[in-house]
Parts: C-alpha cells; sequence; structure tokens
C-alpha cells in the first residue's frame, strides 16, 4: 500500500467517528506500524485536515470538519468529474456503472463550497441512448484487451472493400469523434487501427496471445506515435 492509499485509507477511517480512536486501533486495522499512523497523521495536519488527540490518547475529526477528498484543489476536483462523467457517456456500461460510484463517494465527502461547485461545472456530457451499441462494443474490446483473448473482425475499409482479420486487441484509443482498437494483425503482421464504425462483425476467441518487447501496447507508442504524445 502506497502513501496515498494510506492516507486515504486513514481518512476513512477517521471519518464519522464520534469517539477517538488509537494509533494502535489504526495501525492494527490499517496493517502499518504505529511509526507509520504517527507520520500519516502528521501528514494530514500539514495537508489541511482538522484533527484532535495525541499520541497515547487518540485520534478524531474535530466538530464540523469535513475530510478534503485527498486535498483536491479546485481545478483538480473539476477535471476528475469531467473525466468521470466522459466514462460515463463514452465507455461501457460495467466501467460507466464503477464511475458512478467513484462520483458519489466524492461527492459525498464535499464540503458545501466544493459541493457547489461541482454543481456549476462548465462542462455537461450527455449520455446518449443511441450509444448503447457502442458501449456494448466497447465491453466486448476491453475484456479482449483485458484478458488477451484474439478477436476475429469483418472489416470495411475506406473503400467499403471488406476482409476477415483475427488480430490481437491491445488497447482502445479516443480521438476526438472516433474510436479505434489498437490491434496486431495477424493478416498484416504489424499493428493496425481498427475504426469502431468500420468493424462490421466480431467474435472472440478462446485462443490467448502473448505480448512482447516488440509487439505491445508500449512498443506502439514509444516507436509509433512517440512524436505526438506529450
Amino acid at each position: 500500500m502506497n502513501k496515498a492509499e494510506r492516507l486515504f485509507q486513514l481518512m476513512s477511517a477517521l471519518q464519522g467517528r464520534r469517539s477517538a480512536i488509537t494509533a494502535k486501533q489504526l495501525a492494527d486495522k490499517m496493517n502499518v506500524s504505529i511509526r507509520t499512523i504517527y507520520r500519516d497523521i502528521q501528514a494530514l495536519e500539514l495537508s489541511g485536515v482538522a484533527l484532535e488527540g495525541e499520541p497515547g490518547v487518540g485520534y478524531m475529526l474535530k466538530p464540523g470538519k469535513h475530510l478534503p477528498p485527498l486535498m483536491f484543489k479546485h481545478d483538480e476536483l473539476q477535471s476528475l468529474l469531467i473525466g468521470l462523467r466522459m466514462v460515463r457517456a463514452f465507455t461501457d456500461k460495467e466501467l460507466a456503472q464503477a464511475a458512478r460510484q467513484a462520483e458519489d463517494k466524492i461527492l459525498s465527502v464535499l464540503p458545501e463550497n466544493l459541493k457547489l461547485i461541482a454543481e456549476e461545472q462548465a462542462y455537461r456530457i450527455p449520455i446518449l441512448n443511441k450509444d448503447n451499441d457502442k458501449r456494448a462494443l466497447h465491453l466486448q474490446l476491453r475484456k479482449a484487451c483485458e484478458d488477451k483473448h484474439k478477436l476475429n473482425l469483418d472489416y470495411a475499409d475506406n473503400n467499403g472493400n471488406e476482409s476477415r482479420r483475427c488480430i490481437w486487441p491491445l488497447t482502445m484509443i479516443g480521438w476526438g469523434d472516433n474510436w479505434t482498437l489498437l490491434a496486431w494483425c495477424e493478416l498484416r503482421e504489424d499493428y493496425r487501427n481498427f475504426r469502431f464504425d468500420r468493424i462490421t462483425q466480431i467474435t472472440s476467441s478462446a485462443v490467448k496471445f502473448k505480448t512482447s518487447r516488440t509487439r505491445s501496447m508500449s512498443h506502439y507508442f514509444k516507436t509509433q506515435l512517440k512524436e505526438d504524445l506529450e
């Protein structure tokens, strides 16, 4: 568990308590040393979390105080919420549900001034029913990328000519208005980006593939898109 994860878990343990909890109890709960708890308590206080208590007695949030969600700044909060809403609008239903839950958790611990900022976001990303078919495709492709299962595609090129490809799905890339599936194409023996709107049929395979130093997502981005990436 890294420091950021520990601090988040520590804040969660302190939130909503009406009585102090000792460093020993926190250490046992989080499976870390008491010394680590003392250091993390100090880090929270330096970050602006209003705590009361002392070693040997215990710690709790001061009455009426809120836990800042990882001490987000105004712009950080906005960018996070916009990103979560883009996930809900443009990816699959499983990720959309996870994004909704994450957003609810963030909003539940915001003080009133930050809740007002969240409610008055300048960006609005509508979730449209017409995109439901795309969401199903996103889910199928994401699972194939994660599980490293080969896919068989019927794919139409710029001129409408169709071909069947056996591919290794590596990652999905958003290009503004369009999405493509980056894959290793066995037919071309090279990387190819397949536009979602040109996939006419897709079937999953039980056959798995194994990436290598020269056939992987990271290799593609390092060698093919190096000049275009930040």
